[in-house]
């Protein structure tokens, strides 16, 4: 699993103009899926989303977690970050899990982040095409790939 995490003010969600989900502060999570990705991988990164210390304290030190802010959570399937650009001009997406193998893995990830979050978590519409707003806030932009966490 690939994440690009960011902290943000605010975020919207639109699907055909339609506004989906939005959040107030708190962290926006776009989510690239791997064929490889599993329970351990969802464990693992969800427990370290939501005790990541990217929120500033009263010494305006980044020093807190979202839980401890009880901020919200956004999640956005997104297969673009598996690109590979090694080669040519055109990505390859072959790193990327097809849908009958990443959404049962992308709707267990969003069920562990709001039980470890303590509430629900808002979330785009996997495979759709969709207009994502947000207000990054810092700005604070975090990189996890579950494959690198040794």
């Amino acid at each position: 699993m690939r994440t690009v995490i960011q902290r943000v003010s605010r975020a919207t969600v639109s699907i055909n103009n339609q506004i989906k989900s939005e959040i107030g502060p708190g962290l926006l999570v776009f989510l690239g899926i791997e064929e490889s990705d599993d329970q351990n991988d969802i464990e693992w990164l969800c427990s370290k989303i939501v005790q990541l210390r990217i929120f500033n304290d009263s010494n305006n030190v980044m020093n807190l977690s979202v839980l401890d802010t009880h901020g919200s959570l956004m999640v956005i399937s997104q297969f673009t970050l598996h690109a590979k650009t090694k080669k040519g001009n055109r990505p390859s997406y072959i790193r990327a899990a097809q849908p009958n193998i990443a959404i049962p893995v992308y709707n267990s990830f969003i069920s562990r982040l709001s039980v470890l979050l303590g509430k629900e978590v808002a979330t785009g519409e996997f495979g759709a095409m969709m207009q994502v707003e947000l207000v990054n806030d810092g700005p604070v932009t975090i990189v996890i790939d579950t494959k690198e966490k040794e």
